[in-house]
């Protein structure tokens, strides 16, 4: 699946990716949901199908992401109460060891994430994540999403790459379809974002289910 003679840079998506998507899934759907009813006297079935309906209006943005955005919409302190649930942060499969093989390898590895930086922050603290890789990057810094083209330039000033011999492994498919714009060279998409979910068909990128799978070896022809 991947030549790692042939790349030089490792460029990982945070959450879905790296750590397993049932904390978000779980504070924006269900969590974050009951709060909002609780605080605005509404039942909760009726929050929860408006909120859905409000974030999927930002989808694709960086208010998408942005914990002050929705603080400000919601009246709500979101980064606050993501504290209030954060036992359910957790990494997804070998990651830890696919991180440290990614050291032993020479690679250099950065995070490069859509999360606000308060959820960021946390995550961080939780994980121990910034540690393990060579850079941490959170798109907020350029004010615009990895969806946008604008953040590839940004990001190439900022952490200099050869995209043909750089490898993104991201849950996003529209993420990774603006990296193969960009010329990324190697794109690897994630079967299970969420472990309390089904994986789900990835038909345009290869997709992993658990990183032993793309663990760096000698090997050239892994």
């Amino acid at each position: 699946m991947l030549d790692w003679q042939a790349i030089d840079t490792v460029l990982l998506d945070m959450d879905g990716t790296l750590l397993d998507l049932h904390f978000d899934s779980y504070f924006w759907l269900e969590f974050l949901p009951l709060r909002y009813a609780q605080v605005h006297a509404l039942e909760p079935n009726e929050a929860k199908q408006w909120l859905h309906e409000r974030i999927k209006q930002e989808q694709g943005r960086l208010s998408w992401y942005c914990l002050d955005y929705w603080t400000e919409e919601l009246g709500l302190p979101v980064a606050a109460l993501k504290h209030e649930v954060a036992e359910k942060i957790g990494f997804r499969p070998n990651v830890p060891s696919f991180l440290k093989a990614l050291k032993a390898s020479h690679k250099r590895s950065v995070i490069v994430t859509n999360a606000h930086p308060d959820s960021l922050n946390l995550k961080l603290e939780r994980t121990g994540l910034a540690s393990m890789v060579d850079a941490v990057i959170s798109s907020h810094e350029f004010q615009v999403p990895k969806e946008d083209q604008a953040f590839w330039h940004a990001l190439q000033e900022r952490e200099p790459f050869s995209p043909p011999r750089t490898l993104l492994i991201d849950d996003s498919l529209p993420v990774l379809n603006s990296a193969a714009i960009y010329g990324v060279g190697y794109l690897l998409s994630i079967a299970q974002p969420d472990s309390q979910m089904p994986a789900r068909a990835v038909d345009r990128f290869n997709a992993i289910h658990d990183f032993e799978e793309v663990m760096p070896t000698n090997d050239p022809t892994l």
